[in-house]
């Protein structure tokens, strides 16, 4: 049967906030049913709005978060590790920068700071589970990010060992995901070791093709790399789980380029925008997606450097609706076929019996 993709869903993490209605489950839930939104992606990394370790440990309370949530009338979508991800695997070049990420009891320790990491996203898995929940979304983290660009001249074994290291990271956490029955959606996502096709088919080596290691899509990260993101789908779309809905532009001109100069977002040739305000064809990609039976969710993850929180998930949320396909169960030609008679294939090939 046809599958048809489902949302509109939206990533809550950037519009969690200390001030009503966004401080709350309930509070933001119902904001979001507002808008128009049928599903929310739940970042576990913000108490205010989730309690992953009760998560792990109490379906009952696991049973209370979800009905918050029918009761706002949104599904859950996935949960979301992406902070908790990133630290699983941390260059010691950007150890004071993701301590931001981590308890601020982890701070400058960064063995306890990727252990409490490893161990939030064990219990993300069980967390799913215990809501019901096949899939999970993240980040790999980085080992070799800052050695990206090949000069000076990489040791040779450097992005090897990397990998096979993010690898050993990273198994034992998919074996635990796949005893609960549970797919993590790796954001292909630069500041990452996987962020473009080339570097997850190398994690996906290193995994040994691990059937719950699969892939959050996100076509931004891709337009601002000069990626051809509707042939990702093509390659990639067997281990597509989960989908960012998030636009962005790249405008080079003689003073900048990919790398953007190190300006702030603003002034960057490439930068991310509100749906629709972008450059990303998301009539194509949604087509490419229903062509090949993606049917879980589209999930706005709202980032702008122009446009209100407020404003980009209101449009977002009708976007979303816009794009998305019901797919057809019959050919647009079947009116003018008729039934099948060998006799007369036969004969119109010239074929004699």
């Amino acid at each position: 049967m046809p599958t048809n993709i489902k949302g509109p869903a939206l990533f809550l993490a950037q519009f969690a906030g200390d001030d009503a209605p966004f401080n709350t489950l309930q509070g933001i839930t119902r904001w979001a049913a507002s808008l128009g939104y049928k599903g929310v992606q739940i970042p576990t990394f913000d108490p205010r709005l989730f309690d992953l370790d009760r998560a792990a440990e109490s379906r009952d309370y696991c049973d209370e978060v979800a009905g918050i949530c029918a009761e706002a009338g949104v599904a859950i979508t996935e949960l979301s590790t992406h902070l908790q991800g990133q630290l699983v695997a941390v260059n010691p070049a950007y150890d004071m920068a993701f301590d931001a990420f981590a308890p601020a009891h982890l701070h400058g320790k960064p063995a306890a700071r990727q252990e409490w990491a490893v161990d939030q996203v064990r219990k993300a898995a069980i967390a799913s589970r215990n809501l019901g929940l096949d899939t999970s979304v993240s980040f790999t983290g980085s080992l070799a990010f800052p050695y990206l660009y090949p000069w000076p001249q990489r040791p040779a074994g450097l992005i090897e060992e990397a990998f096979a290291e993010l690898a050993r990271r990273w198994k034992p956490i998919l074996d635990a995901y796949d005893a609960q029955g549970v797919d993590i959606g790796y954001e292909i996502h630069p500041g990452e070791d996987v962020f473009d096709g080339a570097t997850w088919e190398m994690f996906l080596d290193a995994l040994d093709e691990h059937p719950r290691a699969q892939i959050n899509y996100d076509p931004s990260h891709f337009l601002l790399q000069q990626m051809d993101y509707l042939a990702f789908i093509d390659l990639y779309h067997d281990r597509i789980c989960a989908f960012h809905v998030k636009d962005a532009e790249f405008n080079p001109d003689g003073r900048q380029g990919v790398y953007s100069g190190y300006q702030p977002w603003l002034n960057r040739a490439g930068r991310f925008r509100s749906l629709g305000d972008g450059q990303v064809d998301f009539g194509a990609i949604f087509s490419r997606l229903a062509q090949y039976d993606y049917d879980s969710w589209a999930v706005l993850e709202w980032e702008c450097c122009l446009k209100s929180p407020e404003q980009g998930a209101a449009e977002g949320a009708r976007f979303i609706a816009d794009h998305l396909i019901e797919v057809t169960e019959k050919a647009f030609d079947d009116f003018a076929g008729g039934e099948t008679d060998l006799g007369q294939i036969r004969a119109m090939l010239g074929v004699q019996h």
